[in-house]
C-alpha cells in the first residue's frame, strides 16, 4: 500500500489496461474513480464508477470537472476526447499520465531508435480518426496533453501481453503450441531470429500508478527489453509441455504466399516484413527503466496468456492467426516449394 494515498481519475477503467490501472491504484491504498462509457467492461471493486460518454465533452465529464485530482491517468486514442479532458478538468489535475504507443514513429525500420526519433505528422481530421491514422491520432494526443501539462508522463507502450489481451496477437502462439498435442502437423512460425518486444499489461499498469504516485514525468518508450521469437517459441514448449516441429520459412516466402503479418484474421501473429519493419520490436527503452519500470520473465507472461487463451477457448474464432486450413495449406506449399 502507498505511504500517501492520491485521488486518481482513470479515463477508461473499464477497458483492459485502464482497468488493470484501476485495480493496482485500490491495491495501493488510493482513492480511485473510474469515467467511462463501461462497453469495454466492469470497473473494478472498490472504486467509483461514473458512467460517460467521451464523445460528447459537454456533459462527459460533469460530475467530476468541480473535483481536484491528484492524478489522471488517460488511455485515450483519440484527440478529441484528449482535447476535452483537459479542457473540462484544467487546472484540477497535479500530474497527467498518458499512455501513447510506439506507433507515433514515422521509421520502423532503424533497430534500437530511443525517443527522439521522427514522428508521424499529428492527425488533424475533424470527429474520430479511423484505425489506419491510430498513430497520427496518438501523436495529436500527445501534443495536446504535453501543451496543457509540460511535465506530463506520455508512456508510449509496445505491444501489451498477458491475462485479458483480446486482440490475439500474442497470446495466439501458446495457445497453437497447447493444441499442438491433439494435431499431428509442426507449426508454421515466422523467422525466429526476428526481434520480440513486449510489456506485460500487469506491470505496465503497476508503473503507472507508481508514475502517479510520484509524478514521473517525461516522453518515454514503456516496453519490455527486446528478445527474440525463438525465446518466444521455447518458452511456449516449455509451458505447454508440446514440442512440435517448427517450420520456418524466411520473409521473402511468406511475402509472396501474401501472408498478412501481425495482426488480423488469417494473420501469421507477430512476424514483420524486414527490412521496413526491423526495428519496431527493438525500441530502446532505457528511459523508462530510469523511471522505474520492471519486466516479469517472459515465461510469466505466457503463462498469463495461455490461461486466459483457454478461458476463451483455444479452438474459437480468433481475431488474429492463421486458420487450420489456411497453416494446413502454407505448410503444404513450403514442403513443395524448392529447396
Amino acid at each position: 500500500m502507498s505511504a500517501t494515498p492520491v485521488s486518481v481519475l482513470v479515463l477508461g477503467g473499464t477497458s483492459w489496461l485502464g482497468g488493470a490501472s484501476a485495480r493496482h491504484a485500490v491495491r495501493a491504498g488510493h482513492r480511485v474513480t473510474c469515467l467511462a462509457r463501461g462497453s469495454s467492461g466492469t470497473a473494478p471493486d472498490s472504486v467509483e464508477f461514473v458512467e460517460a460518454n467521451r464523445d460528447d465533452p459537454a456533459t462527459a465529464y460533469a460530475s467530476v470537472a468541480d473535483r481536484s485530482w491528484d492524478a489522471v491517468i488517460d488511455v485515450a486514442r483519440q484527440p478529441r476526447h484528449v482535447r476535452g479532458a483537459l479542457t473540462a478538468l484544467s487546472g484540477r489535475v497535479g500530474h497527467w499520465v498518458f499512455v501513447s504507443t510506439c506507433s507515433v514513429y514515422a521509421d520502423d525500420s532503424v533497430v534500437g531508435a530511443d525517443e527522439s526519433a521522427a514522428l508521424h505528422e499529428p492527425w488533424d481530421g475533424d470527429g474520430l480518426a479511423p484505425d489506419e491514422a491510430y498513430g497520427q491520432a496518438k501523436v495529436a494526443c500527445e501534443r495536446a496533453v504535453l501543451e496543457a501539462y509540460p511535465e506530463a508522463l506520455v508512456a508510449r507502450s509496445g505491444l501489451i501481453v498477458g491475462h485479458g489481451d483480446r486482440s490475439d496477437r500474442f497470446g495466439y502462439w501458446p495457445a497453437r503450441f497447447a493444441r499442438a498435442a491433439s494435431c499431428a502437423t509442426p507449426v508454421l512460425v515466422p523467422p525466429l531470429s526476428d526481434a520480440l518486444q513486449v510489456i506485460d499489461v500487469e506491470d505496465f499498469a503497476s508503473w503507472l500508478v507508481r508514475a502517479a504516485e510520484l509524478r514521473i514525468r517525461g516522453t518515454v518508450n514503456a516496453t519490455g527489453d527486446p528478445t527474440f521469437l525463438t525465446d518466444l517459441m521455447d518458452t511456449c514448449d516449455d509451458v505447454t509441455g508440446n514440442r512440435p516441429r517448427r517450420v520456418e520459412p524466411d520473409h521473402a516466402w511468406l511475402v509472396g504466399e501474401g501472408v498478412e503479418p501481425w495482426m488480423g484474421p488469417e494473420s501469421l501473429p507477430l512476424w514483420l516484413p524486414h527490412p521496413e519493419y526491423a526495428g519496431l520490436m527493438t525500441r530502446d527503452n532505457d528511459a523508462a527503466k530510469r523511471a522505474g519500470l520492471t519486466f516479469r520473465p517472459l515465461v510469466e507472461s505466457v503463462r498469463s496468456a495461455l490461461g486466459w487463451e483457454r478461458e476463451l477457448g483455444l479452438d474459437r474464432l480468433r481475431r488474429a492467426g492463421l486458420g487450420p486450413q489456411r497453416e494446413h495449406d502454407l505448410l503444404a506449399r513450403w514442403a513443395s516449394s524448392p529447396a
